[in-house]
């Protein structure tokens, strides 16, 4: 059986009363075992193949009318096969098969006190959730503490990224997941504010098994969590700052009772694949509305005069030129970004897209989230905060062919900046509009939960590199860490690739990339997004290699599959994804030498002639032909700062 209870005392004494139940996953490989401690306190561990991953850690809930941490005893458990398939086209793969053990345990208390905790586990992770039920006649629910804990192994090493104080950063903004990595640094280590880590988060145990722990199935009926700093041994669940949105909303959730919490998720594997593989964030959740009026959202390749012109470009003329840009590209989408309404107005904004229209390119159009809980003003504000002033630019959208909404600048992860979220989604869903969020939260499900939901940035992204020499300095090393992080847990809206060699308007000024133009192409594949808004210019048609124009006119932006091949997180990144029946293999280095890497790479055969868009000696992008001598050994060449892209 794959849940058994475990006698911790005599006979006289019921199993039941004070034991263990033993989850496996499906191959036996991976197991969870619950307990009680001696106060009553639910606990559990993780361990896969014997090794240990979490150590006994607790878990429970104290709520506004009562403390379901503690004073608990196991009573019964259920449990049962997990077996089915589901298409998503806006993932890492396009059918994904669902295989894994499910259990309910049943804790009580003294004074009728009730708690459940429902387990999935799988061969390449765990998740958990709890749910309440009814009880000392509630009906409703104030969650003030998830005392779930997360106790890794001594000697276990950490891939995260900081929690930012509140009201900080531009306008007051943050926090948006826009901060650096720690890259194996010892647990004890302390965040850089104090107010410990965002998800996703890496650890690796000293017997070499990799964590990601993230969350999914978030929406308007709870908050979005992170992570404590490390102490008393152990990580655990942090809810929102007060301070978060300017003092707006309450930073614990409200919950029905009976209710559910969202799920914990720990993807586990002893080596990388089960980590940038996993689809554990979507086999949890389900649609939560049916996409009626457009059908699907749709992928889509576009450019953005933003990101390298800035502001001075937000005027008709030049969103003309990036109009034309796009068609040249082959591209079928532009984004006009923050400004549009001061600098050209709604009425000359309808004649642009009558011209987009006439070039077969779709707009998507940027707004601020409010206009009333940071300093932001950037345009247009007001309009996505509130149902009835959305509603109005929501229509005015879809009569003028505005194929989706980038929405900007939300800084918190409280109830209600979730339930916006959520609301921008739905309404924006009845007028047949995609969604891409920015200056925002990580995404918890929703490419699943939320069917024109397609992008999200969560991220410190391209922007930087406009902004600050020191992040074209480390780009190689953010671009290494995304695809077992940031990326493997949701989509990301990175808005990459450039292939300017000085970040400015007229390629002549500004930072200076510092990484090859076969690293920027293998961006395009390492990091997964079906609606990618990539950081090209005009110029960059007649003063950037023709072989590199010629691939990003046909990179893909949605994939079948996705394989990690080889890397390690902060030095190299190597990940093959299938679009149809083709298979692109991207890799990038941050390693400070030139170093040969074999790869697996059993998609090809022997014999095979295959494309490899890679550097020559003098740095330069060049196109060769690879023969497969052997699938199971590859050999490539990592340069400092570069990358590769092979295709059959």
């Amino acid at each position: 059986m794959n849940i058994r209870y475990l006698a911790l005392m005599s006979a006289m004494f019921s199993a039941l009363a004070l034991g263990a139940a033993e989850i496996s996953s499906p191959s036996g490989n991976l197991v969870v075992t619950t307990s009680v401690g001696a106060d009553g306190t639910p606990l559990y561990s993780v361990s896969l193949n014997g090794k240990t991953v979490i150590e006994n850690s607790d878990l429970g809930l104290v709520l506004d009318f009562v403390d379901l941490s503690k004073g608990l005893k196991e009573t019964k458990a259920v449990t049962s096969s997990i077996n089915r398939t589901y298409n998503q086209d806006k993932i890492k793969k396009s059918k994904i098969n669902v295989n894994a053990t499910g259990a309910v345990i049943e804790y009580e208390g003294d004074g009728g006190k009730k708690l459940n905790i429902e387990w999935h586990v799988a061969d390449n992770g765990v998740a958990y959730r709890y749910f309440v039920p009814k009880q000392s006649g509630r009906a409703a629910m104030v969650v003030k503490n998830e005392t779930g804990a997360f106790a890794f192994p001594e000697g276990t090493t950490t891939f995260l990224t900081h929690q930012s104080d509140p009201m900080i950063g531009w306008k007051r903004s943050k926090p948006s997941y826009e901060e650096y990595y720690v890259v194996d640094a010892p647990m004890d280590s302390v965040s850089q504010y104090g107010r410990g880590y965002t998800f996703p988060a890496l650890f690796k145990t000293p017997d070499g098994v990799w964590t990601l722990i993230t969350e999914t199935g978030v929406d308007g009926y709870y908050c979005g969590s992170h992570l404590s700093d490390y102490k008393d041994g152990k990580y655990t669940i942090a809810f929102p700052m007060p301070e978060e949105n300017n003092g707006n909303g309450s930073a614990s959730p409200g919950v029905k009772v009976p209710g559910y919490t969202p799920w914990r998720v720990m993807a586990i594997g002893d080596n990388l694949a089960p980590i940038v593989e996993t689809t554990l964030p979507w086999d949890l959740v389900e649609p939560k509305y049916d996409y009626t009026v457009k059908g699907k959202a749709r992928p889509a390749k576009g450019t953005w005069s933003w990101i390298i012109w800035q502001d001075n470009s937000m005027n008709y003329d030049d969103q003309v030129t990036f109009i034309d840009f796009a068609a040249d590209l082959g591209y079928d989408n532009i984004l006009i970004d923050a400004g549009w309404d001061q600098n050209i107005g709604e009425q000359r904004m309808e004649e642009l897209f009558k011209y987009a229209k006439s070039k077969g390119v779709r707009p998507t159009l940027w707004y601020s989230s409010s206009g009333h809980w940071n300093d932001i003003v950037q345009s247009p504000v007001n309009r996505m905060d509130r149902p009835i002033v959305r509603k109005k630019w929501m229509k005015w959208m879809r009569d003028n062919g505005v194929d989706a909404v980038k929405v900007d600048f939300f800084g918190g992860d409280k109830q209600e900046t979730m339930r916006l979220y959520e609301d921008i989604l739905s309404d924006a869903a009845d007028y047949g509009i995609d969604v891409v969020f920015h200056g925002c939260t990580l995404p918890r499900g929703w490419e699943r939960m939320y069917p024109n939901f397609v992008g999200a940035e969560a991220v410190l992204a391209s922007e930087n590199l406009v902004f600050e020499q020191s992040f074209c300095d480390k780009e190689a090393l953010h671009a290494t860490l995304h695809p077992f992080i940031r990326n493997s847990a949701a989509i990301m809206e990175y808005g990459g690739s450039p292939l300017n060699k000085r970040l400015n308007r007229g390629n002549n000024g500004g930072s200076i990339r510092r990484t090859t133009d076969a690293f920027e192409l293998a961006t395009a594949v390492l990091f997964q997004n079906p609606v990618q808004y990539f950081a090209l210019a005009p110029n960059n048609l007649t003063d950037a290699p023709a072989a590199a124009i010629e691939f990003m006119k046909n990179v893909p932006t949605t994939w079948d599959d996705t394989k990690y091949i080889a890397g390690y997180p902060g030095k190299y990144a190597v990940v093959a994804r299938r679009h149809g029946n083709k298979w692109y293999v991207a890799g990038v280095s941050n390693m400070p030498e030139t170093t040969k890497v074999d790869l697996a790479l059993p998609m090809f055969e022997k014999g095979e002639a295959l494309t490899i868009l890679c550097d020559d000696k003098n740095g330069e992008l060049q196109k060769t032909e690879l023969k497969v001598k052997n699938p199971e050994k590859v050999t490539v060449t990592l340069n400092p700062n570069s990358g590769f892209v092979i295709t059959d």
